[in-house]
């Protein structure tokens, strides 16, 4: 498949500050990709250097197949962490000052603005001002000024911030729909959870450098499945110890497990059918996204 985007071993420096150091990634035409990293580690200044923003001091950023050029940037949405909306002005006068700055016309502007903000709920707050909404609307009158020019690479930094629960999957079916609709999608986030559920393949940055990278298939085949979730209709049995139990955390309506390297799962649900347990869940889990981001980086996340 072809690459949308591919960074051959670019670097960054600020001073004395390494920011990036010989990050190389291919993201794939069509696909969602998860860029990944605790605070600190480079993220931002990748995306910065993939959309022209800064430069980087040595390799190469190659868009659609070509190497970086200006105009390449007509293809291509770009929605900053941080907040770029003019807050005195009004929502739908901003939308179409931002699409014609993409080349669009008033009129085609306009139309597109009124389509995503009736998609996106927020209609009726087109003849606001900015700093007459909450911050989860204006991230998603930032979300439509980056679509607006419809392009074939949205890169995102930190698009689910300030979204509630509910503005979260509306942002999540749009995603979706967009990659099913051929286009390629990068985002960073701080969400493993919907990195897990979206992404197809993701880059794991730790200062400055890719420390783990693939599939999300690829990534979970390498780790064990050794936790298992336990619910029971009852008091939940001492369990530490026994049958490679290396672990339990009680939390509200059940029990995590975990179990040593190589111990058989099913005869610890064996011994406890037989001790007379209600058993009423029982799950052996692949580790999560956010434990294998938490092997990889350790305490070093909040550095």
């Amino acid at each position: 498949m072809p690459a949308t985007v591919e960074l051959d071993r670019i670097s960054k420096h600020y001073g004395s500050k390494v920011a990036v150091e010989a990050l190389s990634l291919r993201i794939a035409s069509g696909t969602m990709f998860g860029l990944l990293g605790p605070n600190g580690a480079g993220k931002t200044s990748s995306l910065r250097m993939m959309t022209g923003i800064t430069l980087p001091d040595s390799g190469t950023v190659s868009l659609f197949g070509r190497p970086f050029a200006r105009t390449s940037l007509r293809h291509v949405g770009y929605l900053p962490e941080e907040r770029g909306l003019y807050r005195k002005m009004v929502v739908r006068d901003q939308l179409i000052f931002l699409g014609r700055m993409h080349g669009l016309s008033r009129a085609d502007a306009g139309t597109r603005a009124l389509r995503w903000a009736t998609r996106l709920q927020i209609a009726d707050s087109l003849d606001k001002k900015t700093d007459e909404l909450s911050k989860g609307m204006q991230q998603k009158i930032q979300f439509i000024a980056t679509l607006l020019h419809e392009p074939e690479l949205i890169i995102m930094d930190e698009p689910f911030s300030g979204l509630d629960p509910v503005n979260a999957i509306l942002l999540e079916d749009t995603l979706l729909q967009l990659k099913r609709e051929g286009r390629s999608i990068l985002f960073s986030t701080h969400r493993m959870d919907q990195v897990e559920k979206l992404c197809d393949a993701i880059a794991l940055i730790d200062r400055g450098r890719v420390v783990l990278g693939g599939t999300m298939r690829e990534l979970k085949s390498r780790y064990p499945r050794e936790r298992v979730l336990l619910a029971v209709d009852g008091q939940t049995p001492r369990l530490d110890g026994c049958f490679g139990v290396v672990e339990s955390r009680q939390f509200a309506g059940h029990t995590e497990l975990r179990l040593a390297p190589g111990a058989d799962p099913q005869r610890l649900l064996h011994s406890l059918v037989e001790g007379g347990a209600s058993i009423t869940h029982w799950e052996v889990r692949e580790p999560s996204l956010e434990e294998i981001f938490i092997r990889t980086v350790g305490g070093e996340a909040d550095a």
